[in-house]
């Protein structure tokens, strides 16, 4: 069997179960937590197609279950209590019978982008040799740390705001998010492009479309741009924060713009 027949079968036996589970709670929003752990799994059916081993392998294993693990833990907490996101109860209004439609436009459909995204990790892990570690693996691991820190801290700190009770309905402008509107994804974008150097370094340049799909994700599909889409509605002082800060890349905040009512123009 092929590694890519590999990465795509794990991601359709997880996706399957999580969409049977996912009917007898009525709650489809439970793809959220179990998206990252597709990646886990995936990279360890890869390691062990291949005949498990090798110091570089487990290495690049490990990276991708430190990410997943903790995003999906994260996820989880996040999502405990809570009813189905609005997103997916969206869908449930506007897709009937829901209960089918879900096992391919939201379950089926993100094990396919999962597989995709995984290429850098089939390319290594569904390899047969285990070639010595290079200075890009190295420096694709010093991007992918700098990304999971990232990430972990953005988390932290917008969990942590969320459960003081007088921030409720207001913005978060301080720690990373000062910076960027959405640091967290950030830090994800950068786990996924250093996890493609360590792949890069092996020679397969070409699953730079795992990165990329992983970038379009975040900006344009189910990351910044559906966010951005309602939350100035749910966060009355969004509107000010995005005028000043970036909605992606971390920079320095813009200063307000001048107004004839300041006596300028």
């Amino acid at each position: 069997m092929s590694s890519l027949a590999v990465a795509a079968g794990v991601a359709a036996v997880l996706m399957a179960g999580c969409w049977l589970v996912s009917l007898c709670l009525g709650d489809t929003s439970i793809v959220d937590p179990v998206w990252p752990m597709v990646f886990v799994a995936v990279a360890w059916g890869l390691w062990l197609s291949s005949g498990g081993g090798g110091s570089r392998k487990l290495a690049l294993a490990a990276m991708v279950t430190l990410w997943g693990v903790r995003l999906g833990v994260h996820l989880a907490l996040r999502k405990r209590g809570e009813p189905e996101d609005f997103r997916y109860a969206a869908m449930r209004a506007r897709w009937q019978p829901f209960e089918l439609w879900s096992l391919v436009i939201v379950f089926g459909l993100q094990g396919a982008l999962a597989t995709v995204v995984s290429l850098p990790l089939v390319a290594v892990l569904g390899a047969a040799g285990n070639p010595a570690v290079t200075w890009l693996d190295w420096i694709g691991g010093a991007v992918w740390a700098a990304g999971l820190l990232f990430e972990a801290v953005a988390d932290r700190q917008l969990a942590r705001f969320r459960a003081e009770p007088e921030q409720q309905g207001r913005v978060l402008d301080r720690g990373l998010w000062r910076y960027s509107r959405h640091p967290n994804y950030f830090g994800d974008f950068l786990v996924w492009w250093g996890i493609w150097l360590v792949a890069a370094a092996d020679g397969a340049w070409w699953t730079i479309i795992g990165p990329i799909l992983m970038t379009v994700l975040l900006l344009r599909v189910s990351g910044v741009a559906l966010l951005e889409r309602t939350i100035s509605e749910r966060r009355p002082g969004y509107a000010d924060y995005a005028a000043r800060t970036s909605a992606f890349v971390p920079l320095p905040p813009r200063r307000p713009r001048p107004s004839r009512a300041d006596g300028y123009g």
